[in-house]
């Protein structure tokens, strides 16, 4: 089956909650349809590059998908038609990654503990 790697943004305006709903939406939408959700992470609520739709920022949700080109097909269909969904990007990639994207990573690396290299300034 194809693999594809699909990223979608939220209005800034609905909840956490809400957008974790929208995600078991949208990946019901994939299994009922012959797909699988290999992996599901939630970024969080991000800056915008520019306005879309006049909001400034966005919940962004990634998902590696496994499916038939129609199951994609459908998905990004549903996309158009919620208006909670401000964009999508869906792309096909040779082999998924099993590991925690780089936006997560990085996140985790930025945790503002110990700053050691600033101890013995005054």
């Amino acid at each position: 089956m194809p693999l594809y790697e699909h990223i979608f943004i939220a209005r800034q305006d609905i909840s956490p909650a809400q957008v974790e709903g929208l995600t078991e939406t949208l990946a019901k939408v994939v299994t009922d349809h012959g797909g699988k959700i290999e992996k599901s992470e939630y970024w969080g609520l991000r800056n915008l590059q520019y306005k879309i739709k006049k909001n400034r920022k966005g919940h962004y949700s990634l998902f590696n998908i496994s499916a038939p080109a129609d199951a994609v097909q459908e998905l990004e269909r549903q996309e158009r038609i919620n208006d909670d969904v401000l964009r999508s990007l869906t792309v096909r990639v040779d082999e998924l990654d099993a590991d925690p994207s780089p936006v997560l990573s990085r996140r985790d690396r930025n945790d503002k503990g110990d700053r050691g290299d600033r101890r013995d300034r005054r």
